[in-house]
């Protein structure tokens, strides 16, 4: 292959695309803020003389920035990662529209753009037959119209013998939470739809609100598609990511994306699992997706799926689908296949030279107070050893030969650390064994000792994919 990519993000991530890019024949370049000078995606990298290819920038998210390494260094595409730029239409389509246009490792800048929206994706899947949560696709601005929909959403939860109903009043122009308030009594509807329309204003400076039903006791699903600009796509089965932080960040997941194994279900575990992907690939095709994504579901106890946003990227745990997942028997490189894909090649197999094996469990390392509401802890790491075995695998950017000072400035992620095995509990046994070896030591500026989530994410392995 030919060209040279522009690697716009950080940490592991990074790391993982300037490996794919070195696999591919690529040639690279990376930028990085002063923050993270320190970072092994930066210190593996060539700083300055005539061959440098690590340049400084004074954020990963100013555009002029970031475009302007592009051009003084001639690359030809760009990898936006996760987070940053990777699901900004806005970026996507000013890089290849432009005077010198590069290619956007990832889909389409309209494709971005219509399933960005949230709004639009559930109007889109309603519209395909594909289930959603109960409640509105569109904005509502009128008090009246609002609450008429709350009491049939309060209806239908009545109808199902719903032990605690209620709903949520969400700004839709909102996000990341914000804007959100539950009702549990149609009695309370006007004074909540009030209060969230009068934040929707000043905050958004959109008044619409969305109502839709809440669910309580579910799994957080994902299905991991593969698609090329030829319209070929396929799927890479599913993971579950329902083990998560207060802040909705997830901690422990793992593929596939129920196991009989793990839990009763109430409900037939493969046939859901096979809708979900069922519809997953319908919308893609639908819309000619043309590069990797992930569908995120919910599935409710009684194994009731809905979709709930579709990220157009590549996401942080694309690995744990991959070690359940065989080509020529061997573990497929996401990462790899998505910058192949988006320069243009075909996908060279179909869904049935996939072969789907084992189990697998991401686990994401975090220095944090899990006790205390997972609060960030900052200080300065001085001894990261993580085992290694044929059944593991870990991608971090944390140097483990001197110390390292943990930037302020991003989440105090650590590493990803990966296992996989021929049954989902030799994958859990596997996972303990891991958590068991690692040493991680590190002072605080008060001279306290690190604070880590090794503890939180070995207590939680009993409980993945259950109800």
């Amino acid at each position: 292959m030919q060209g040279k990519v522009l690697i716009a993000n950080r940490g592991e991530i990074a790391i993982r695309i300037m490996e794919a890019c070195q696999d591919l024949g690529l040639e690279y370049t990376i930028i990085y803020t002063d923050a993270d000078r320190d970072s092994e995606h930066v210190q593996r990298n060539r700083l300055n003389g005539n061959d440098q290819n690590a340049w400084r920038v004074a954020s990963y998210t100013d555009p002029n920035d970031v475009l302007s390494v592009a051009d003084h260094t001639e690359c030809t595409a760009i990898h936006p990662g996760y987070g940053f730029f990777s699901e900004d239409y806005r970026f996507a389509r000013r890089v290849t529209v432009r005077d010198r246009p590069l290619v956007f490792i990832g889909p389409s800048w309209e494709v971005i753009r219509d399933l960005g929206d949230k709004i639009n994706t559930k109007r889109v899947a309603n519209k395909l037959g594909i289930p959603t949560i109960p409640g509105t696709s569109a904005p509502i601005y009128n008090e009246m119209e609002a609450e008429e929909v709350a009491q049939h959403l309060f209806d239908i939860q009545k109808d199902e013998d719903e032990p605690n109903p209620a709903i949520l009043i969400k700004a839709a122009a909102g996000g990341g939470g914000m804007g959100i308030e539950e009702v549990n009594r149609i009695e309370h509807f006007r004074r909540v739809y009030r209060q969230v329309q009068n934040y929707a204003k000043r905050q958004f400076g959109d008044g619409g609100v969305l109502i839709e039903q809440r669910l309580r006791d579910f799994n957080h699903l994902e299905v991991q598609l593969v698609c090329s600009r030829h319209d070929e796509r396929i799927h890479f089965s599913s993971r579950n990511c329902t083990i998560q932080s207060t802040g909705r960040q997830k901690r422990v997941e793992a593929a596939p994306g129920f196991h009989t194994s793990c839990f009763d279900y109430d409900f037939n575990a493969e046939q859901v699992l096979d809708s979900i992907v069922k519809n997953s690939l319908k919308l893609a095709d639908y819309v000619k997706y043309d590069n990797v994504g992930t569908w995120e579901w919910i599935v409710s106890r009684s194994g009731k799926p809905y979709l709930l946003e579709v990220n157009t990227r590549i996401q942080v745990e694309n690995d744990v689908s991959a070690r359940i997942s065989y080509l020529d028997n061997k573990h497929p490189n996401l990462l790899r296949e998505q910058i192949r894909l988006a320069l243009g090649e075909p996908m060279g197999y179909q869904q049935s030279d996939v072969v789907f094996r084992g189990a697998s469990i991401e686990l994401r390392l975090v220095a944090e107070n899990t006790q205390r509401d997972f609060a960030p802890w900052i200080g300065t790491i001085t001894r990261f050893d993580l085992p290694k075995y044929e059944w593991s695998a870990t991608y971090s950017h944390v140097p483990n030969d001197r110390e390292y000072p943990i930037p302020s400035e991003y989440d105090p992620n650590l590493a990803l650390a990966l296992v996989w095995g021929d049954t989902l509990e030799e994958a859990k046994e596997r996972a303990r064994q891991f958590i068991d070896a690692s040493c991680i030591e590190g002072v605080n500026s008060s001279g306290d000792a690190i604070l880590t989530n090794l503890a939180y994410l070995r207590k939680n392995l009993d409980r993945l994919l259950t109800f």
